[in-house]
């Protein structure tokens, strides 16, 4: 299947290169960013064996398109976009938190309060809510951006105590990710979908905040159908989700969740297109326009072009 694992480009000026769980990072003149979207998945911070097809053109695309909805709010990292899987934009230094925002009680908060936990991250939760519950309002569950390895649950208390973020600073974070959480659920609605929960990248450049990284994909973020939500919530069945938790669940239910010493189980053909196609169309829900497939022979040939046309422009 055409899908795009890896890239080991060399561009004129480029001083870095970084490989991430998704993707693949170029660092030119030590000012500008290149990510490429490559189609690898990741799930309980492990990259899964088989590519998924199209996946980061999905990805970047809708992150690119939220960030354009929601530069108003905040301003953000972003460039260009000069290849369906590839974002350019300025380098800023990233706050060492990710701002997790949940409208709902689902996957890992879910499954905490399943184990007895009324508190997470800080926030006291009541007894007696059920799966996929809508909560009384948005909560901030931030989590430690680790380097490797899985990133951690932390409270506000506690980030302000260490000084991962200095306090005036992480005001104004809960102000944007509020304010970005509300503009994503306006927009999911127009399309039939709820915002359940999604995360936020910040980071600094020049004293100034910016909006980093993706936005409201299904990598980043969890979404219900609205459409007979009440419906299945009141007879206590599962809710029809647009999000990465249904590959978390496959594996769960192979017995894997990214534990030391347990095997990732084998992704089939089917597996893989049925990935793909929830992907595709989450992307047409979200956006409201057909998906185009990139049929490209050689998507690395045609990726090399696209960056090295648009470094040109550069300053």
């Amino acid at each position: 299947m055409n899908a795009i694992k890896e890239t080991n480009f060399n561009f004129p000026g480029q001083t870095n290169f970084y490989r991430g769980k998704v993707r693949d990072v170029y660092t030119i003149k030590d000012k500008y960013l290149v990510m490429v979207a490559t189609d690898r998945i990741s799930a309980f911070d492990v990259v899964l064996p088989e590519p998924i097809p199209y996946k980061g053109q999905v990805l970047n695309l809708i992150a690119a398109g939220f960030l354009k909805a929601t530069d108003d709010i905040v301003p953000n990292w972003v460039i260009a976009v000069p290849d369906p899987s590839v974002t350019i934009g300025r380098i800023c230094k990233p706050f060492k938190v990710e701002m997790v925002i949940r409208g709902y009680l689902a996957g890992h908060a879910w499954r905490e309060y399943f184990a007895g936990k009324r508190s997470i991250c800080g926030v006291n939760l009541p007894d007696g809510l059920k799966e996929n519950d809508r909560l009384p309002e948005p909560i901030i569950t931030p989590t430690t951006k680790a380097a490797v390895g899985h990133d951690e649950d932390i409270s506000r208390e506690a980030i302000l105590a260490k000084g991962i973020v200095a306090e005036a600073d992480y005001i104004q974070l809960e102000k944007f990710t509020q304010a970005l959480f509300q503009r994503g659920i306006e927009i999911a609605a127009e399309r039939g979908l709820i915002l359940v929960d999604t995360k936020y990248e910040f980071g600094k450049a020049d004293g100034k905040i910016f909006l980093i990284d993706e936005i409201h994909t299904p990598d980043s973020s969890r979404y219900f159908y609205k459409d007979g939500y009440a419906e299945r919530q009141q007879k206590g069945g599962p809710q029809k989700q647009l999000s990465k938790e249904f590959v978390r669940q496959w594996l769960l239910d192979h017995q894997f969740s990214g534990k030391e010493g347990q095997q990732i189980p084998e992704m089939s053909i089917e597996i893989v297109k049925s990935i793909s196609e929830r992907y595709i169309e989450l992307y047409e829900y979200i956006s409201g326009n057909p998906f185009e497939k990139s049929e490209d022979q050689n998507i690395s040939t045609r990726i090399e072009k696209n960056i090295n046309d648009a470094l040109i422009l550069l300053p």
